[in-house]
């Protein structure tokens, strides 16, 4: 595995979309079947660094954006972070910009209700979909009830919802905390470390340092916080997510069982909430970041679906 972490590596090229919002993203593999990579938090486009060659080297465009708000993009003109505007910044990136007119993405934790949203909101626009330990949708006829799903009990209700409650309900406060960028990184790195989302040996020192670089920034720090905000009302929404319902588009959902923070109950959710389901498969041995701890495996399964 090519851990090479020069946030370098990559050329950065930089887009101002039909919506405001001023994108920075890596393409590479120009000419290549066209592959949206969508991070999610706390993550910018570097979460992809051990996808991004090899997915070139199979015969993939790969686009990975930084969302609004976060790495080296710019923070929102119009003051938007939920999932609607995220996934119009995507489809205005994707299609308007680099002039696609179909892109298979995939996503896990903030990036799945991105692309769901986004394979709903713009029809045949992706036309299959990898979903990774994320959220389920929130699907509001009784669906997962009728599946014999009972309600999370397990992760749903967690010590390690602090975080959640706090950047969602005291976004400000917490940001005034964390105010230098020793304190913002060392919160960021929680994340990679002591609070379990991914497999204890995951992230090395060198790994933490390279992922938790972009958010030393305060005003990055405060805008990623953003997406909490809008999901329990404290901040306004562009538009509705299409998270409500379930999907027709294809999809192959994995998932790390070393997840302290998705609910174990998400491969059977998806199951129920994706109407053509491939799998869920469960990659042993992986958590939340599955895509960076199980970088081999994540790369031969989208390569073969997609392909």
């Amino acid at each position: 595995m090519n851990d090479n972490l020069d946030p370098e590596r990559f050329a950065t090229h930089r887009a101002t979309l039909s919506t405001g919002a001023t994108l920075a993203y890596l393409r590479e593999g120009i000419g290549g079947v066209p592959l949206l990579l969508v991070h999610g938090w706390p993550e910018t486009r570097r979460i992809w660094w051990r996808n991004v060659e090899p997915l070139v080297a199979a015969g993939f465009e790969v686009i990975a954006p930084d969302l609004r708000g976060f790495g080296d993009s710019d923070v929102a003109p119009d003051g938007f972070y939920d999932v609607a505007a995220f996934s119009i910044d995507m489809y205005a990136l994707a299609h308007e910009e680099l002039g696609h007119d179909q892109c298979f993405a995939a996503a896990g934790d903030a990036g799945g209700p991105i692309v769901y949203d986004l394979s709903l909101r713009y029809p045949g626009f992706v036309p299959k979909l990898c979903y990774f330990n994320t959220l389920n949708p929130v699907l509001r006829n009784g669906e997962y009830e009728a599946a014999g799903i009972p309600p999370d009990g397990d992760r749903a209700v967690r010590a390690t919802a602090d975080y959640f409650i706090r950047q969602a309900t005291d976004a400000d406060a917490l940001a005034a905390e964390l105010d230098t960028p020793t304190r913002r990184r060392a919160y960021i790195a929680g994340m990679y470390g002591h609070r379990l989302w991914g497999a204890p040996t995951a992230f090395t020192p060198d790994v933490v340092d390279f992922m938790t670089e972009p958010f030393a920034d305060p005003v990055k720090l405060r805008a990623s916080f953003g997406i909490y905000e809008s999901s329990t009302g404290g901040r306004p929404m562009k538009d509705m997510p299409r998270f409500l319902e379930t999907n027709p588009v294809p999809t192959l959902v994995l998932y790390g069982p070393e997840d302290q923070v998705v609910p174990t109950s998400f491969p059977a959710r998806c199951a129920v909430a994706f109407d053509e389901c491939i799998g869920p498969f469960v990659v042993t041995g992986a958590g939340h970041f599955l895509q960076w701890e199980a970088a081999d495996v994540f790369n031969r399964a989208l390569t073969h679906f997609f392909l």
